[in-house]
Formats: C-alpha cells, sequence, structure tokens
C-alpha cells in the first residue's frame, strides 16, 4: 500500500523546527533526507530510519522493520507526537550518515 501525502505532510510538520529536510517520491513511498543525507523514509504509512548507531542509541527500543520486500531492516519510529523528540533524532544521526554519491555524468 503506497504511503498518503497526508502522512508525509504530518511527518513534515512534525519535523518542521528543523531546516533543509526534503523528501523524494518512490515508487509510492518517500525517502527523507536531512541536510542533504537520506535518514529514512516513509513506507506503509510508517516512518522508518536507517539503524546507525546514534539512531541505535536513540531508539533503544525501536523494533526493526523491513521497508519493502527486499530491503534492508530499519528501524520503526513510533514517537511522532515528540517534535522535540523527531528533531533530536535527525541530529543524532546526521554525524552517521553517509555523504550521498555524486551521480556520474
Amino acid at each position: 500500500m503506497p504511503s498518503s501525502k497526508e502522512y508525509l505532510n504530518f511527518i513534515l510538520e512534525q519535523t518542521s523546527d528543523l531546516k533543509d529536510i526534503t523528501y523524494k517520491p518512490m515508487m509510492g513511498e518517500f525517502l527523507l533526507y536531512y541536510r542533504g543525507k537520506l535518514v529514512g523514509g516513509i513506507y506503509d504509512n510508517r516512518l522508518l530510519v536507517k539503524p546507525v548507531k546514534a539512531a541505535l542509541s536513540y531508539l533503544p527500543q525501536a523494533e526493526y522493520s523491513l521497508p519493502y520486500e527486499g530491503a534492508k531492516e530499519m528501524l520503526l519510529v513510533d514517537n511522532l507526537d515528540d517534535k522535540n523528540f523527531l528533531a533530536g533524532l535527525f541530529e543524532a544521526m546526521y554525524g552517521d550518515l553517509p555523504m550521498p554519491k555524486m551521480k556520474k555524468r
């Protein structure tokens, strides 16, 4: 089931205190970027983030979940009502995330 634009808008509103949150639609889902780095995405109306060291520390009880069949497991974020929590999570993850790969021309 593809994710809804309403859910995307909710997540964008919850992360609106952060500067430079962007997204890309991808096959009915949405990839989320913070300051140019991929932090995770919205899959089946669920916020999933990459399981980097900082995210594991910030979400010690988080469940692993598959965004889609054949993908690597990601962490399910369920504390969506707390804007400060989400901002802190994305800020903490930023240093652990790889820089985006340059596209070949």
